[in-house]
């Protein structure tokens, strides 16, 4: 008897713990899915940077589960630095490449790093937010 209250106790458990696991993996999806589209229709801002004084500015954009923290040097209405300071980027590394990109050309509207799409435009929009100050 003892033995048989055991395993319907643990088998309670192992229940549990199975549609707990499916819960938590249909939440992820659901975010990753929404993140996904949110950068699907991620519009970038032009940015005018005779209007941008000398300065180190900050600015951050998440989209699950791409999150970046930068600071961005402008010097004589030029970019000169971005400086990563967090990018939680999951395989989105090389999009950290795109830094070179934006100052090379003096804009956010630059090519995305292929194999990095959303890493890019996650980072793009967080300069974006730097120097503009607001997202969306």
């Amino acid at each position: 008897m003892k033995k048989r209250r055991v395993l319907i106790t643990v088998f309670a458990v192992l229940v549990g713990l199975v549609i707990s696991g499916v819960v938590f993996m249909n939440l992820m999806i659901s975010m990753a899915e929404e993140g996904l589209e949110k950068m699907n229709n991620m519009t970038l801002s032009d940015v005018n940077l005779s209007l941008i004084s000398d300065g180190k500015y900050e600015g951050s954009y998440e989209s699950f589960p791409v999150k970046v923290k930068l600071r961005v040097t402008v010097s004589n209405h030029r970019i000169t630095l971005i400086e990563l300071l967090k990018h939680d980027n999951g395989q989105g590394k090389d999009a950290e490449k795109i830094l070179d990109r934006i100052i090379e050309n003096q804009t956010i509207k630059v090519d995305v790093i292929s194999g990095a799409t959303y890493s890019s435009k996650v980072i793009q929009k967080a300069v974006e937010v730097a120097l503009l100050g607001s997202s969306d």
